[in-house]
């Protein structure tokens, strides 16, 4: 079945509203997406981990998702023991999305001496590091050999980015891929390569997580800014960007749900924009349950 997530909406004070991920749960969502965008220029930007952390004591089952870590901000020790202690506290629910960007030359990323250069090499080093350290196991990083404890399962790894470079290093050291901003006809020629990608390094076919935006309520506007950001900002096609947000009702999301699976997708997270979070959080679900009777309902026929 298509795995579904969201992230948190914001309370009236413009703090991640923590209460609705038990609401979350009990509409059925896989987990709880969190991302990393701190830029330090007064933008309001939340420590993804302790937002997951206050989550994990709210819920009982549901994932909780990095969508994606920014990792050369963070020495990586410090990322293993954040999250041994994030598995210890949710009872092994996390998943650590990681990416390398996340606004770099910000003033934040300038503020705690982050590289600007290299951080695709920085990234696989860490990678590499991470699995060791957060199983608890004696692993050399630079000059010393750190062992951190409690032990803790390693999470899934999902590498952010829809360039050949991520999705090679999500082959190499992930055990997902994790683009965004795609339309499902992007998707599936991606996924193409990716697979090509797994072939030649000899190595398994990532799972694929996508994350995009949803706009699950009428706002026209709101839609029509979105996609001019998509042009402006990150050098879309017009006819491209208009395929990426997805909108209307439960039959719709259906829709796109199964586009997205049939492009070789096991996951869509969708940040829920335009207003009433909690109406386009059940629109979200209720589009999963009806991909989900259809499914079975041509599997009986079949």
């Amino acid at each position: 079945m298509m795995r579904i997530s969201t992230t948190l909406p914001m309370t009236q004070a413009g703090v991640p509203d923590i209460a609705m991920a038990r609401h979350l749960e009990d509409l059925g969502y896989d987990s709880i997406s969190m991302a990393d965008f701190i830029v330090g220029d007064g933008t309001p930007g939340f420590d993804a981990t302790l937002v997951l952390a206050a989550a994990a004591t709210v819920t009982d089952k549901i994932g909780l998702e990095f969508g994606v870590l920014s990792l050369p901000l963070r020495p990586t020790a410090w990322v293993a023991t954040q999250m041994q202690t994030l598995q210890h506290l949710s009872g092994n629910r996390v998943a650590l999305g990681i990416g390398i960007g996340g606004f770099p030359g910000s003033p934040f990323w300038r503020a705690v001496g982050a590289p600007l250069q290299g951080r695709g090499r920085w990234t696989d080093e860490a990678l590499q590091a991470l699995p060791g350290l957060i199983r608890g196991e004696a692993t050399k990083l630079g000059e010393d050999e750190v062992t951190l404890g409690p032990a803790a399962p390693v999470p899934p790894i999902l590498i952010g980015g829809n360039s050949e470079a991520a999705m090679r290093r999500a082959v190499l050291h992930g055990d997902g891929w994790a683009p965004s901003l795609i339309s499902p006809a992007a998707l599936s020629k991606k996924v193409v390569q990716l697979r090509e990608l797994a072939h030649e390094l000899g190595r398994p076919v990532p799972s694929i997580s996508v994350g995009g935006h949803a706009f699950l309520v009428d706002d026209p506007a709101a839609v029509e800014s979105f996609t001019r950001v998509l042009v402006d900002v990150h050098r879309m096609a017009p006819e491209e960007a208009e395929d990426v947000p997805v909108t209307g009702g439960p039959e719709q999301v259906a829709e796109r749900l199964h586009a997205y699976s049939e492009a070789g997708a096991d996951m869509v997270g969708l940040s829920l924009d335009g207003g009433d979070w909690t109406r386009q959080a059940e629109t979200f679900a209720e589009a999963r349950a009806q991909l989900s009777r259809s499914r079975t309902k041509a599997a009986d026929q079949g």
